[in-house]
């Protein structure tokens, strides 16, 4: 055997043994210097993560709307509700209309259209009959139309323009009650989950790509700017020699509380009195219909005419504008310039062209 020939010595049980807790520790002494460094670099890179993420997040983030819920395609309900002096006493859910419409009818009183879209609202009305005007504005926000009895020139109006209707007379799916603690005809009241399963039954549409009238803006309108700018703290819309609609600003809140002559319209559904955003005035012509013995009228909502937006303590001057009777109404301000208005509520009064409006 050469001198330079490894000796090979066999190992002891022991010494094998102590071979393995020597590998052993030297992994682990491994891993642990691994887990470290992953430790560390995953706190030090955590804060610029976040960052990153919540910057995208803040690019994403778009404001949405209060009024409606933009990203649903929903149908609106238009509900027809009469405001003579005894139903003043009983609304019920308007504040939860994003859109109410008030008409002259015969007689010299108002009757009300409240439109309401994805919202749960337990109970509406009272709700009273259609006059055929007010399908004008059914139409152009294609919403499914709700009514308790009709005139005879509405009843002819619903059939020929082929209006999807849920009439109280003969009471769709059991979709109307009256309250019994009431007196009638202005006790007969509904529910939008009520409307929502006669309209399934009748098969009516429940979607919309068309239901949008007004031009929203989501940051707030500012009205000083325009030429016609006036203050507009107290508004007094008359509708006979004595009767009007009247609202005062709460600057506060920053919206208008409405009175009912000088009464407080409350909802009986939170017992608080009615707040709007908006209110578009529009003067229009009405007149009797000829051989008509209840005193209807037609209303000459086909064209132009003048008007005001009032939002925020201010008011313009506007135009309005509708081509037919499906079409939509464009608001313009003096300039020509089709008009944003607040996101919030709004009541559209449609006045005789021969009462006065008192802005102050």
């Amino acid at each position: 055997m050469s001198s330079n020939d490894e000796i090979k010595i066999p190992k002891t049980k022991k010494e094998k043994l102590a071979l393995k807790h020597i590998k052993l520790i030297a992994i682990i002494g491994v891993l642990l210097v691994v887990l470290i460094f992953l430790i560390v670099f995953t706190i030090n890179k955590k804060p610029k993560e976040k960052k990153e993420i919540n910057n995208k997040v803040a690019t994403k983030e778009v404001k949405k709307l209060n009024v409606y819920d933009e990203d649903s395609n929903a149908r609106p309900y238009a509900v027809m509700v009469p405001n003579d002096s005894e139903a003043k006493t009983r609304h019920y859910g308007l504040q939860k209309a994003y859109l109410i419409y008030e008409i002259t009818v015969e007689g010299g009183i108002t009757r009300l259209m409240a439109l309401f879209k994805d919202v749960n609202v337990e109970k509406i009305g009272p709700v009273r009959s259609s006059r055929h005007y007010y399908l004008d504005y059914a139409l152009e926000s294609d919403a499914i139309y709700v009514h308790f009895g009709w005139s005879p020139q509405a009843e002819s109006d619903i059939k020929t323009l082929g209006i999807n209707n849920l009439n109280g007379l003969y009471n769709p799916s059991n979709m109307f009650w009256r309250d019994q603690n009431l007196g009638a005809p202005n006790n007969a009241y509904t529910s939008t989950e009520n409307i929502k399963i006669a309209a399934a039954d009748k098969n009516y549409r429940d979607t919309s790509d068309n239901y949008q009238l007004l031009n929203y803006s989501k940051d707030e309108v500012d009205l000083t700017k325009d030429s016609s700018y006036q203050n507009a703290n107290s508004v007094i819309i008359k509708y006979t020699n004595s009767g009007y609609v009247k609202y005062v600003y709460d600057a506060e809140k920053k919206y208008y509380l409405r009175y009912n002559n000088e009464k407080e319209d409350i909802d009986l559904s939170t017992n608080e009195q009615m707040h709007m955003k908006n209110i578009l005035v529009l003067k229009m012509d009405n007149t009797g219909i000829s051989g008509d013995d209840k005193g209807r009228q037609n209303l000459a909502n086909i064209g132009t005419g003048d008007g005001y937006y009032i939002t925020d303590g201010s008011a313009i001057k506007i135009t309005w504008n509708k081509t037919n009777r499906e079409s939509k109404t464009i608001f313009k301000d003096m300039e020509g310039n089709e008009i944003k208005v607040n996101d919030g509520n709004t009541f559209i009064q449609i006045q005789p062209i021969n009462k006065d409006i008192i802005i102050e």
